[in-house]
């Protein structure tokens, strides 16, 4: 009923969930501490582990079809999808750095974001990735693209991001706080809206 009302689903665990991300009404994943996977094909009626052969927080996920997904996480934890959460295959990120946020617009083009600023981006669904000048050195904590070119990306202070060219160059904007922002939804390459701590929402519609 488009949030009207909310119902507690049974997840199966009390570990924390930090990211939940689904491809319609009812096929969805959510990720958490501990390296915990858990997939509904019922919108949440159930909840099903996947076993995935790590025990680190997981704290960034998107899935992009019934096949293909990414989650990232502590000390540049990257796993992969490409069989419906059946098998997760570790990759090679290149950092030690933790991994807060990860945005896919297909199952082949990606970006995630983590502490120190770091930007990574895939163009081959995550088996690779290439290290972005993101230009700051505040922890980054959510991402998000429209398309393969316009993202945002958003973090420690009240950092805001914004690129137009798939990351190629990322520049900062004003966000008017010094709050932390910690998460952010990208609806087109005009409107974007980010939340942070103290109840804070930010939206643009330019």
């Amino acid at each position: 009923n488009g949030g009207t009302t909310w119902v507690s689903q049974t997840s199966g665990t009390t570990n924390y969930l930090s990211s939940v991300s689904f491809i319609d009404a009812n096929k969805g994943t959510a990720v958490g501490i501990g390296g915990i996977i858990l997939k509904t094909t019922n919108g949440g009626i159930n909840w099903i582990s996947q076993l995935n052969g790590t025990a680190r927080r997981l704290q960034g996920l998107s899935v992009t079809d019934a096949n293909n997904g990414i989650t990232v996480g502590e000390n540049g934890t990257i796993l992969r999808t490409t069989n419906g959460g059946t098998n997760w295959i570790s990759q090679t990120s290149g950092t030690t750095h933790s991994l807060f946020g990860v945005s896919f617009t297909n199952a082949n083009n990606g970006t995630a974001v983590g502490d120190g600023g770091l930007i990574l981006k895939t163009t081959n669904g995550g088996i690779t990735w290439v290290l972005q000048a993101s230009g700051t050195s505040d922890g980054l904590r959510a991402v998000s693209f429209t398309d393969a070119n316009n993202g945002i990306a958003v973090g420690a202070y009240g950092t805001i991001l914004k690129t137009t060219n798939g990351g190629t160059t990322w520049t900062r904007q004003t966000s008017g706080t010094s709050e932390w922002l910690y998460g952010v939804s990208l609806t087109d390459t005009n409107n974007s809206t980010a939340v942070g701590e103290n109840g804070k929402i930010l939206i643009t519609p330019n």
